[in-house]
């Protein structure tokens, strides 16, 4: 275990469902909370979440995964990874780490997840709150595919952070370039992540996508955000149509804010959560 002061949270590891999971966890409220990132190249829990966990943990038990195939959590064999297996290991990690229902906080990819957790087992999930979220029928955008279609260098990594971000001063941060590009050339993580999303990313992206049907049977209380500006996942393809859907969601929609609604919007962010998570 490896204690990381800046997060106050710490490292651990367990196996979920026969697979090697890494996760920090931080906090000790009463109320659990389980965040789960997003699919970009060089991705993990510490990079989506690093912001946030110190203010949400000091109220809730705060735990976020690697999920299976990104950061430190176990590689599968290249045809292994589907929806099933994503969904199966994160409802699996849930029941190991809480006694009752959560507060789900899904990122982009990670939201689809929530959404699939939420229709298969609402008795895990207390409360939703998905960012720039995928999970509806949608056509993979030209940022989308620049994401999932990366080929690594320093400089495609650049140019998808400026992507990411709508502050043009994040794509020169060399230090965060550097850190998702060394991230990303992990020979494991490398291979995963083509195996993934490289080809056929329509399919992928119809295979996270609920039916509108599904979507409008799931009666869990949700909190939708998503940056107006967000060139990956567009917000009228997406999250425009979840509001609509899901039978008691409300949205939070951010100006000038792209896909990182964690990082570029970051007091916000946390602010309603914990109104929302508060009733308030």
């Amino acid at each position: 275990m490896v204690a990381t002061d800046e997060l106050k949270a710490t490292e651990k590891r367990m196996k979920v469902n026969g697979i090697e999971t890494n996760y920090l966890e931080a906090g000790s409220g009463t109320e659990t909370m389980i965040l789960i990132h997003g699919s970009g190249p060089g991705v993990s829990a510490y990079a989506n979440w690093r912001l946030v966990i110190p203010r949400l943990s000091e109220s809730l038990h705060v735990f976020a995964p690697d999920v299976v195939g990104f950061g430190k959590t176990a590689k599968l064999e290249k045809d292994q990874y589907s929806l099933d297996n994503w969904v199966n290991h994160l409802i699996g990690f849930i029941e190991e780490v809480a006694d009752g229902p959560v507060y789900l906080v899904g990122n982009s990819f990670g939201g689809a997840m929530a959404l699939h957790i939420a229709h298969r087992r609402p008795d895990l999930v207390k409360k939703l709150i998905l960012m720039g979220s995928v999970g509806v029928k949608h056509k993979v955008s030209y940022g989308l595919s620049k994401v999932w279609g990366y080929d690594p260098s320093i400089e495609n990594m650049r140019e998808l952070i400026q992507l990411f971000s709508h502050d043009e001063a994040a794509a020169k941060n060399e230090e965060l370039v550097r850190l998702r590009y060394e991230a990303s050339m992990e020979p494991e993580t490398k291979e995963a992540f083509h195996a993934m999303f490289y080809e056929d990313q329509q399919q992928r992206a119809d295979e996270l996508a609920l039916s509108d049907e599904d979507l409008k049977n799931i009666k869990t209380e949700t909190l939708l955000f998503h940056g107006l500006n967000d060139q990956v996942i567009l917000f009228e393809d997406t999250s425009y149509k979840l509001v609509q859907l899901l039978p008691n969601a409300e949205l939070h929609l951010f100006n000038q804010c792209g896909h990182w609604t964690q990082i570029e919007k970051t007091e916000p962010f946390i602010n309603h959560i914990l109104a929302f998570v508060n009733g308030k």
